[in-house]
């Protein structure tokens, strides 16, 4: 059966059959495969989207939406640009800082990618900067949205891995703040040497008048990771919070958002979530047959045999984890993988939160690498060229998240601090 299964399944990979249909076509005939009913794949397939965890990501792609269809966005690209924006480099600067505060309430690189990528590509490009590299640092930028909590992924790898939740938000603090940081004082040092951006500067505002006007589009992330932490409400409430406030904020105070717009979004949103949705449906199938015929364990028992310490695991793992992001895409992956991956990781004293940090960050990186990445597409989609002209700007890029994911994986303080300050 599990032969069966993967052969269909490259098959239909090298046929360019979407991701989604690939892994439920491998599923049935690995259902055929063995005479079982076919009730099963229905079964599973509910079964692996019947979970409360999941209803956060429509939700949150919601919110997304109605962020940028109300003005939030903008108002948030205002005021990082009147923190980071006055010096050399500042307007790219601004575009990560502005990824790191949105992540905070989209939850999802592509919704973080179209709302902040429609404003600062743009307006990077009238600076001076190429297209080509606007679109890469807006791609590599949007990442954020999985790593920093809210986190969809992080909610997929908690929902498989059976993991708190809460504690992978937590966790997600740390890691975020290391690659945003990393992005800027890269941005910085390469806008210098390649004398870029003296006049970024242009047009800012000033600190008190931009944080005045972006006041309610900054209370977003205090209410929603406030609320979260605090105990107020789970991960999935807050993300149908996250939805009423931006439509209040857009519709009430901000006045941006109109009937017909409000259809538009919606429309949008059902379309994305469906998407996703029918990926998981899928996975999960796929994962409940791999399962039964026993290759989680036969994967853990190899790995164990063949990489001897927790370092050539977590070396092993994230190359593996890097090649495949580059294929399957983000959801899919984790809920596949993370069933079969995880008790190893917890076998080689693996700390279960830590290695769903490692796994997110390394297969978000398959969001900005060819040939599948998605942000990729978003990006060219708003930059308006095609994928071939991005990856020149695109590759320093790809090395500084690299390097950060190393650093994430062999020091998990970055990951575990926030979780055992505040749990412990």
């Amino acid at each position: 059966m599990t032969a069966v299964m993967l052969t269909t399944m490259i098959v239909c990979f090298a046929l360019t059959i979407s991701v989604a249909v690939s892994i439920g076509l491998a599923a049935v005939f690995g259902i055929q495969a063995t005479n079982a009913h076919m009730l099963i794949s229905v079964k599973e397939m509910f079964n692996a989207i019947n979970k409360f965890p999941l209803a956060a990501i429509p939700f949150f792609i919601l919110a997304g939406n109605l962020m940028e269809t109300g003005g939030i966005s903008r108002r948030l690209v205002e005021f990082a640009k009147s923190i980071v924006g006055g010096v050399q480099g500042g307007l790219p600067m601004t575009c990560v800082l502005t990824c790191m505060i949105f992540a905070a309430v989209s939850g999802s690189s592509v919704a973080t990618t179209f709302a902040v990528g429609a404003i600062l590509i743009p307006a990077l490009v009238k600076h001076g900067y190429p297209t080509s590299y606007a679109a890469a640092l807006q791609a590599t930028s949007a990442e954020l949205g999985v790593v920093i909590p809210p986190s969809i992924p992080l909610i997929l790898y908690g929902v498989s891995a059976e993991v708190s939740i809460g504690e992978l938000f937590v966790a997600g603090i740390g890691p975020g703040i290391l690659i945003s940081v990393s992005l800027m004082a890269f941005v910085y040092v390469y806008c210098r040497i390649k004398g870029w951006g003296k006049n970024d500067g242009d047009g800012r505002l000033g600190f008190f008048r931009a944080t005045w006007q972006a006041g309610w589009a900054l209370m977003m992330p205090v209410i929603i990771l406030g609320g979260i932490y605090g105990g107020i409400f789970t991960p999935t409430e807050a993300a149908a919070v996250a939805v009423f406030y931006a439509l209040v904020v857009g519709v009430v105070i901000y006045r941006e958002i109109s009937f017909a717009s409000l259809i538009v979004v919606l429309r949008k949103s059902v379309i994305s979530s469906a998407v996703i949705m029918f990926i998981i449906a899928n996975a999960g199938l796929f994962a409940f047959l791999i399962t039964r015929a026993g290759v989680p364990d036969a994967i853990g028992r190899y790995l164990e045999a063949v990489l001897q310490s927790p370092v050539l695991f977590l070396l092993g793992v994230n190359a593996t984890l890097f090649i495949i992001g580059m294929f399957i895409e983000t959801s899919a992956a984790i809920i596949v993988l993370a069933p079969i991956l995880a008790p190893v990781a917890m076998h080689f004293g693996v700390d279960p939160v830590h290695f769903g940090l490692i796994m997110v960050v390394n297969l978000a990186m398959g969001m900005i690498t060819p040939p599948f990445g998605v942000n990729l597409f978003a990006a060219c989609t708003v930059a308006r060229i095609s994928l071939d002209q991005i990856i020149k700007h695109l590759l320093p890029f790809v090395l500084v998240i690299i390097a950060c994911l190393m650093v994430i994986t062999y020091v998990p303080t970055i990951s575990l601090g926030f979780r055992d300050l505040l749990y412990k």
